[in-house]
């Protein structure tokens, strides 16, 4: 994991976080379809992150971040989901939920940026 670069690190701390409440969730709660749903779309945001690092081309950059981006907005799917349907409540996902957003405007930004910057080449 390459050190010093936020959306890397804090995606990385994200995906810890979903393996475990994905954990608790079976062993706990004994729900299995919609927890597997979110460990797979949450534990994906930080792996095309890290596959976005050694991109081909900026559009390849692009391309992964994108696909980091969806799913990160599935992933707050299945969070809401497991809430709505009272598996999980407000309060256990406040802070799941702060890191999700936080990762999703990093991501908003940094595609932002180098669709920008593709632009001005």
């Amino acid at each position: 994991m390459k050190r010093n670069n936020p959306v890397v690190e804090k995606s990385f701390a994200f995906a810890v976080r979903i393996v475990n409440l994905y954990k608790y969730l079976c062993e706990e709660k004994k729900e299995f379809v919609l927890s597997k749903q979110l460990l797979r779309s949450g534990t994906s945001i930080g792996a095309n992150i890290s596959e976005s690092q050694d991109a081909q081309s900026p559009n390849d950059f692009i391309s992964k971040l994108s696909i980091s981006l969806k799913e990160a907005r599935e992933s707050k799917y299945w969070i809401d989901l497991l809430i709505e349907t009272k598996y999980l409540t407000s309060l256990e996902t406040n802070s799941i939920l702060s890191d999700l957003d936080e990762i999703t405007k990093l991501l908003v930004s940094i595609i932002k940026t180098t669709k920008d910057n593709n632009a001005k080449k």
